[in-house]
């Protein structure tokens, strides 16, 4: 059988569309083929801008005489994770569990009926020394043993099944709002206090903890309980995004951030970018900015949004998914810089100031002497004064370099992310066009990703040219549902009336997701819908990982809706899962941050406000702008008459009317 992925819309797929491995795309043919032919399903999965995911395609999956190996036993499966997130997610459990560790290229060995019984992620090629086995020697030992022991394979395949199923059955103690004062103590205690982030090598980018953390701080009670609490997470968040925007993790010549730093001190990313990940940040910055009015903060939302119009918007609306590592073979060669380039750009005057400023040195922090900038200057003003110098940099970067590859999928959950940030950022930075390109995207993707037929239903991933497939997850409906609340709560400052659209929208998500995911035995909601075929089993996703999860979007979304519309099975819903989250606030709090975030906000407060057309709306945000960040909800209600009056509603009081924006923001001077 030959490599089936040439046809495919993946782009991850169609970079392996000429190996000489007879990859087939998941599905039900594969099962049925490693069932008829009794050979093990050797399943392995990536996504496009993976750096080590093309490493292994190069040193292995080109190699003829290994995917002879592959070919002649097993029935070779190739899964884009950004495609199918349930496939992945089962897969990387099973690993995790066999392995204590996970990642990508993720490379699963199962039965004919796709149950997991071993697994890794990168393999070499050959033996280096280092402690890894050797793809083809594993490929070997795999296939005499499923020949003469199947029997263990499938009693490990048992075992994993089980461990994951008991994973979906858990339970908690009462919830206490203490829990959240607990998580935020054992946060801050993982923070890493020289280099800002939390942990060791290698640092990814905390956007759900930093805002779990800056919602627990404003929180009256939990601040009288701890009252060195809210300086201590000030300090941690301020270190934190600071280290990052001045870090190589963020590209300072073009904007973005990559996906991680691979050292304790955000020097050197892995430099591919994710749609995800910039969404998150461009919110974390602007909440930090709300509160702190650093203009660094501004800078750094700014730029981003700048990066996203430039390389990641679609024609239709909405944003692609992501831009590759490499470029010309080489992992980081887009971004990073030789001291004579910077000087035949800028001349050897302004040249020198960036070199100094950037750490661009002829050494190098880089590969072959090559710096990856870094901002060493802590001026800001320093900062702005080259802001011309880094765009000419940019631009030539662009006209004499190779761009990275761009995956050009279009998720629904990232793009959710992303309208979410941008809806917050417009309103607060007073930026009308990013709030109306989130309309235009959300707009696009209720068009775009809808399922046609009479009952509502959305698909995951879209393809210009292509159109939408794979049933929506858990995680699509929820971040979905958050990214039209979120809209609904700005919109009618651009146009008044226009917030029943999205509120209804984001209604019609979350109620779909009570309806085809809740589990009626257990808390939680699954991954996957009723009906839906997975491997293994359908199972629950608690854990954020680079995107927040399911259950704790949805969080988000019942919180709001219980607080716009006060029906109570919203309230229900949110507070039947609860207990799970007590559990993991004592235990791995960092873990589940944008559930507990959701929680901390649940008891905070959300400020909902509703003023007459003819109010005075940019008045009333530039009182907002005098408080510290809330989830606010701002809509003008057309039944209200002329009278230029506000009502304010917050923490489950609702206050008398007042004409001044800041007096009907008083109560929020107590959160």
């Amino acid at each position: 059988m030959p490599n089936e992925l040439h046809t495919s819309n993946s782009l991850y797929l169609r970079q392996h569309a000429d190996n000489p491995v007879h990859w087939q795309p998941w599905g039900e043919a594969a099962l049925e083929q490693a069932k008829a032919e009794d050979k093990p399903l050797l399943v392995s999965i990536g996504y496009s801008a993976c750096h080590w995911c093309h490493v292994m395609a190069h040193e292995c999956f080109e190699d003829d005489y290994i995917a002879g190996l592959m070919n002649r036993n097993f029935i070779c499966v190739k899964v884009d994770r950004e495609e199918r997130p349930d496939v992945d997610q089962i897969y990387m459990e099973a690993v995790q569990m066999l392995q204590h560790q996970g990642g990508w290229p993720l490379n699963v060995f199962c039965l004919p009926d796709g149950r997991p019984f071993f697994g890794g992620t990168y393999f070499p090629p050959e033996d280096r020394g280092n402690g890894l086995i050797p793809w083809p020697q594993l490929l070997m030992r795999i296939t005499d043993f499923y020949k003469r022991s199947k029997d263990e394979l499938l009693e490990n395949a048992e075992s994993i099944q089980k461990n994951i199923m008991a994973a979906n059955q858990q339970s908690g103690p009462a919830w206490n709002d203490d829990a959240l004062l607990q998580a935020a103590q054992g946060i801050c205690g993982n923070h890493d206090d020289q280099y800002g982030g939390f942990g060791g090598a290698p640092k990814f980018p905390p956007a759900m903890t930093l805002n779990f953390l800056d919602t627990v701080r404003h929180l009256p009670a939990l601040r009288e309980a701890d009252p060195a609490l809210p300086e201590r997470i000030a300090e941690v968040s301020s270190q934190t995004l600071r280290a990052m925007a001045h870090g190589g993790l963020f590209d300072q010549f073009g904007g973005g951030f990559a996906r991680y730093s691979v050292d304790a001190h955000w020097l050197i990313p892995h430099f591919e970018k994710m749609l995800y990940d910039n969404a998150l940040l461009i919110e974390s910055y602007t909440r930090a900015w709300v509160d702190t009015k650093d203009p660094l903060y501004a800078a750094v939302v700014a730029e981003t949004v700048g990066w996203l119009d430039r390389e990641m918007s679609a024609p239709g609306g909405g944003f692609y998914a992501a831009l590759d590592a490499d470029s010309d073979g080489e992992e980081g060669r887009y971004y990073v810089w030789e001291p004579e380039e910077i000087d035949t750009v800028l001349g050897p005057s302004l040249a020198r100031e960036v070199r100094t400023a950037y750490n661009i040195t002829p050494g190098g922090n880089f590969e072959n002497g090559t710096s990856n900038p870094a901002l060493v200057e802590p001026d800001f003003a320093c900062r702005e004064a080259l802001a011309p110098a880094r765009d000419s940099l940019r631009q030539h970067r662009e006209s004499t370099r190779t761009a990275p590859g761009r995956d050009p999928k279009l998720s629904l959950a990232w793009n959710a992310l992303t309208i979410r940030a941008l809806a917050e950022a417009g309103f607060y930075f007073n930026q009308p066009a990013w709030l109306e390109r989130a309309r235009t995207a959300a707009d696009f993707l209720w068009d775009a990703f809808r399922v046609e037929g009479e009952s509502f239903a959305l698909h995951s991933v879209y393809y210009e040219g292509a159109g939408s497939s794979v049933d929506a997850f858990l995680h699509d409906y929820a971040l979905a549902a958050e990214a039209f609340l979120a809209l609904a709560s700005k919109i009618d400052w651009l146009e008044p009336g226009a917030s029943a659209t999205y509120r209804q929208r984001a209604q019609a998500c979350t109620d779909h997701a009570l309806a085809a995911f809740t589990d009626p035995h257990a808390p939680g909601c699954f991954f996957t819908a009723e009906g839906a075929e997975t491997p293994v089993t359908r199972r629950k996703e608690w854990f954020d990982n680079a995107q927040p999860s399911g259950n704790s979007s949805l969080l988000h979304a019942l919180s709001a809706l219980h607080a716009l519309t006060s029906e109570s099975r919203y309230a229900d819903a949110l507070h039947a899962v609860r207990p799970i989250y007590a559990d993991y606030a004592a235990r791995v709090a960092s873990g589940v941050a944008h559930g507990l975030e959701a929680l901390a906000t649940e008891t905070r407060g959300i400020v909902h406000i509703q003023a007459p057309p003819a109010a005075d709306l940019e008045a009333l945000r530039l009182a907002l702008l005098e408080h510290p960040w809330h989830r606010v909800f701002l809509e003008t209600d057309p039944g209200a008459g002329d009278a230029p009056s506000y009502t304010l509603c917050f923490g489950g009081t609702c206050h008398p009317p007042a004409e001044n924006p800041a007096q009907i923001l008083s109560p929020l001077q107590r959160s």
